[in-house]
């Protein structure tokens, strides 16, 4: 797997992602995404985008795709499969975590290298709320999945619409 040579880890989407997420309900909202085979990062990716009046179509670069599965996803499994209730397994479990978390970082790394410099993605004419509903929809991880996954949508499109226009500082 190549990555490219200047990777930036620490971008706008990387400071969106740490803001965001610590607004009520996102994390609940990623996460119960998450559990229904959603990415987290396509699903900030569309909604950084959105809050830039730009669309989201769901595709990604292969790199991407291949260090989500390779990397951030390995290291997931890894994590969820170590007992929680284990005092043994607090420390490994923690590190796990965090090395989860820093993959979780290149990842949008890798994403935010791509949609900067290969996103001709332009607002949607429709309004920002229809944008927002839009690039969250194409984040899914199949069409049908789309419907299964209604209430933590509109939460996230709400949270996302109460966020100024051009703030990518939740």
């Amino acid at each position: 797997m190549d990555l490219p040579v200047q990777l930036q880890s620490d971008n706008p989407l990387w400071q969106f992602a740490l803001a965001f997420w610590q607004r009520a309900g996102v994390q609940e909202n990623c996460l119960a995404l998450q559990q229904q085979g959603w990415s987290v990062t396509r699903v900030l990716c569309a909604a950084w985008l959105a809050l830039d009046d730009q669309s989201y179509t769901g595709n990604e670069d292969a790199t991407v795709t291949e260090w989500r599965n390779r990397v951030t996803g390995a290291l997931r499994t890894v994590r969820q499969l170590l007992p929680k209730a284990s005092a043994q397994c607090t420390t490994l479990r923690e590190g796990v975590a965090g090395l989860e978390l820093e993959a979780e970082r290149i990842e949008l790394a890798l994403a935010w290298h791509t949609l900067t410099t290969n996103n001709p993605g332009t607002g949607d004419m429709h309004g920002r709320d229809v944008l927002i509903q839009n690039n969250l929809e194409a984040a899914a991880p199949s069409t049908g999945a789309v419907a299964n996954a209604k209430s933590q949508l509109n939460a996230l499109a709400g949270t996302l619409a109460d966020i100024s226009t051009g703030d990518h500082k939740p």
